[in-house]
């Protein structure tokens, strides 16, 4: 079988066995990622009456109880419900089953080094996601394959899947002026491979969801310009051997009435024919 797909007048073949995800697995009773020092991740086995869901125990089939905090436990993808008074759900504002979308590679850099701005103010030493370092990625990239893009920071150890972002090691986030350039240039999927996109103590502001969704900032109501139909993936993690470059998005989401869930990005290879 042979997918192909034709955008701006170029046509690409779909290397669909190639897909890659880029998810980082959640182990339920291991190492995993963690944000602001929530509860980890945790599975505990069914026991009711004549009943124990562990084969290992007797059981005739295994049933475990999962707990999670999507936000913080491992790769999420989240809604403009995110930061509304109105209960919206993820997994009805997601409305593409594939999304052209750009791999980019940058090295976060000191705010203290850089023009770009943030509310609150930047202290110099804010590792951002800037402005420069995002139009150098992009200049060359069409619209048109911008639908979604995923940013790698550098280096990009292993150890990625498992960190631990608490009080001592403060992640990195976007300026406002990378953020305003990333609307002009129209991406509505945006995936990222650390904890957020925004700073971890920023006085409960999330100044840069409130720019990506267009939400009036200290607001929590939608309007008519609003982008209720964009996304923010987190804690993604980019193997080393993704190159950067265009491939089709495939952002897996369980149906969830929450603002947030677990969810499964995965990065298809498109060759050009």
């Amino acid at each position: 079988m042979k997918l192909s797909l034709t955008l701006s007048n170029k046509t690409y073949q779909v290397l669909y066995d190639q897909a890659v995800s880029i998810a980082i697995p959640l182990d339920f009773n291991g190492p995993q990622p963690n944000h602001f020092n929530v509860p980890l991740a945790s599975s505990q086995t069914v026991e009711t009456t004549g009943f124990i869901g562990d084969t290992r125990r007797g059981g005739s089939c295994n049933v475990e109880q999962l707990s999670l905090t999507p936000h913080c436990n491992g790769t999420h993808t989240e809604c403009v419900g995110h930061i509304l008074d109105k209960r919206i759900s993820v997994a009805n504002t997601i409305k593409e089953c594939f999304i052209p979308a750009v791999v980019i590679s940058l090295t976060p850099q000191k705010a203290g080094l850089c023009p770009d701005h943030y509310r609150p103010p930047l202290e110099a030493t804010d590792s951002i996601i800037d402005l420069a370092s995002v139009v150098d990625r992009l200049a060359h990239i069409p619209d048109e394959q911008l639908a979604a893009l995923i940013i790698r920071t550098l280096p990009n150890p292993i150890e990625k899947q498992t960190w631990m972002y608490g009080h001592n090691d403060q992640p990195p986030f976007f300026s406002i002026d990378a953020m305003a350039y990333l609307l002009k240039r129209q991406v509505r999927h945006l995936l990222v491979d650390f904890p957020s996109v925004d700073k971890m103590y920023d006085e409960g502001k999330l100044t840069c969801h409130h720019r990506f969704w267009q939400i009036p900032e200290g607001k929590h109501e939608s309007s008519s310009v609003s982008h209720v139909h964009h996304s923010i993936s987190e804690l993604v993690f980019v193997p080393d051997e993704v190159v950067d470059g265009f491939y089709l998005l495939n952002l897996q989401i369980p149906a969830f009435k929450s603002d947030a869930a677990p969810s499964r990005p995965v990065l298809i290879p498109l060759e050009s024919v």
